[in-house]
């Protein structure tokens, strides 16, 4: 079966779900030749008990058009995360997570599935595109950023704006590149 890359990224109101809820979600579904296949958008109402986190409400407070995106059309968790497997399954191959940083929106998508819907179409396993760039480049992963990459591989007309949907395919098209550029099948 063919593998479906899934660019995701998520906007949060804390470093952890829980005590912090999701906020937004965006995923950019990327075929390896890098056809766009489908997105997905949500926005989610936050968790019974949950608050946000001060730090990162200040980062918001920073950022308010962005934050202010995120309220737009809320869904509750349930429905929004079972409407997501039901896209997720709907692909036209294996999804494969794909986040940057992997390790910060996996663990919120991971977490939602499995406390919503109770299933994970992902497994436990994601890509992480700063890893993958520090390997391509032969770079050690602290010297690997953005900045450091080569402008090849990102397309100039997409912007990292905040809003998850956005930043999922501005994200997804940069790893299709990174996978272009290591001759990867």
């Amino acid at each position: 079966m063919n593998e479906i890359y899934v660019s995701t990224d998520i906007e949060a109101d804390g470093p952890i779900p829980g005590p912090h809820s999701m906020l937004s979600l965006g995923s950019a579904a990327y075929a390896r030749d890098k056809t766009l296949v489908a997105t997905f958008s949500a926005n989610l109402e936050t968790l019974d008990g949950a608050a946000g986190h001060p730090e990162t409400m200040a980062w918001w407070a920073k950022n308010q058009a962005a934050y202010d995106a995120t309220r737009v059309d809320t869904l509750d968790p349930a429905l929004a995360m079972q409407r997501y497997v039901e896209w997720l399954k709907s692909l036209p191959g294996k999804p494969v997570f794909v986040g940057y940083p992997a390790g910060f929106d996996f663990l919120f998508v991971y977490w939602y599935l499995m406390r919503f819907p109770g299933e994970s179409p992902f497994g436990f396993s994601a890509i992480d595109i700063k890893t993958y760039a520090a390997a391509v480049l032969k770079l050690p992963y602290r010297a690997t950023a953005k900045r450091t990459m080569p402008k090849a591989w990102f397309d100039p007309n997409l912007a990292h704006t905040h809003v998850a949907l956005d930043d999922a395919i501005e994200q997804g098209a940069l790893f299709i590149n990174i996978l272009n550029a290591a001759g990867s099948p």
